[in-house]
């Protein structure tokens, strides 16, 4: 073999590098159990190498891959019932989404303060510190839903939005949307929903008889909706979306490029490979409505069962689950959880309501659940939980 004159030969990188991933845990185990992340469907990794060296930053370059992305969008945006006047970009994830979402908020209200509940995601406390945002949060009635009076007694001639959650990081709960619709129709306020979670199941669910209250721009009052297509859309990691009802807002956090083929860029990044974008696209249409909503079904199904089964072992969920998240009420989760590691089983703490967290993704299996059961009750009578 040819030796490499500038450094380690390629058969020794690539060897490092397979030992390196061998000490990470893979979805395709089943053992990973807290993540709203899963296996990316097979398609995407043959899609995502086509489009390797491509550059959404320099649309003119690359102008098939800035049709996929123009696809993707309109797959998004169809999923959501957006308007015709609507338009979308393609972030990094929800991180991305909120962020460009409060951004644009602030730009058209002139104002600063921003209403969450206490399910939000972390990101709005990044968002808080790069954008001189004040956060105002609202405590969660009996469901861990936003309280909707308490709400109503927050907003004032300072606000710019209110956000709201469809499925939340901690249990995947759902925000009371189409009063939060009146509410910011009724006070001329932008409402922002993060479906980073939820924008992949809930329409999804809703088509295979489960009764869902409309989170979209359905309803008149939303504004903006973020999606992660790299959690149940099964895409690659990263990609999101976040979809505006009206495109004309996009100007509000758009800059000159001068330097690349686009006259003016919308949002935070500027050179991205479309990748994600490609590897998204193929995963919506390889599956298509039919394929989501059989694995939504799967997912559900196996929630119901998990359910029951922590329930015959004297474990209960700390509320009734609404998507495919349970979160399991405990009185000392960061015991549970180490011990759990140690027989390689991987789930989330939840420190604020003292639960670990079991997200039923696509690669969670109801045998790898039977396998789990055993384990978790072993555990917890170890941890005196039951």
């Amino acid at each position: 073999m040819k030796k490499n004159i500038y450094g380690n030969r390629e058969k020794e990188i690539l060897a490092f590098l397979d030992d390196q991933r061998k000490k990470d845990y893979t979805f395709r185990s089943g053992r990973i159990l807290g993540s709203m992340c899963t296996q990316p469907h097979p398609i995407t990794k043959k899609a995502y190498m086509k489009f390797l060296e491509t550059n959404l930053g320099d649309p003119e370059l690359f102008p098939g891959t800035r049709e996929l992305e123009l696809k993707l969008t309109r797959f998004i945006s169809s999923l959501l019932h957006a308007p015709k006047e609507s338009d979308g970009i393609i972030t990094s994830g929800g991180t991305e989404g909120n962020i460009n979402a409060i951004w644009i908020a602030k730009r058209i209200t002139g104002k600063n303060r921003v209403i969450i509940p206490e399910t939000a995601h972390f990101s709005f406390q990044k968002i808080s510190s790069l954008m001189d945002v004040k956060l105002k949060t609202i405590p969660l009635d009996s469901e861990y839903q936003m309280d909707i009076k308490e709400l109503r007694k927050n907003i004032d001639d300072k606000t710019a939005a209110v956000v709201g959650i469809a499925g939340t990081t901690e249990l995947g709960t759902v925000d009371p949307i189409p009063v939060l619709s009146e509410i910011c129709s009724e006070e001329n306020l932008f409402l922002h929903i993060d479906a980073a979670f939820g924008g992949f199941v809930i329409p999804f669910m809703k088509q295979i008889g489960y009764e869902i209250p409309d989170f979209d721009f359905k309803l008149p009052g939303v504004s903006t909706v973020s999606v992660d297509s790299h959690k149940m859309g099964c895409s690659a990691i990263p990609l999101g979306t976040l979809i505006v009802r009206n495109r004309e807002w996009l100007n509000e956090i758009s800059v000159e490029s001068y330097c690349v083929s686009s006259k003016k860029q919308a949002g935070i990044v500027g050179t991205r490979t479309g990748g994600p974008v490609a590897a998204a696209y193929a995963v919506t249409k390889y599956l298509g409505t039919k394929g989501y909503m059989k694995m939504v079904k799967k997912c559900m199904d196996n929630t119901t069962y998990l359910q029951k089964k922590i329930e015959e072992i004297g474990l209960k969920p700390l509320v009734k689950p609404t998507l495919n998240v349970i979160g399991i009420k405990l009185k000392n989760p960061e015991l549970v959880q180490r011990k759990l590691s140690e027989k390689k089983w991987k789930v989330n703490i939840m420190e604020r309501i003292s639960c670990i967290r079991i997200v039923l993704m696509p690669h969670v299996k109801k045998t790898m659940i039977d396998k789990f059961i055993p384990d978790l009750q072993k555990t917890c009578e170890e941890a005196g939980e039951i």
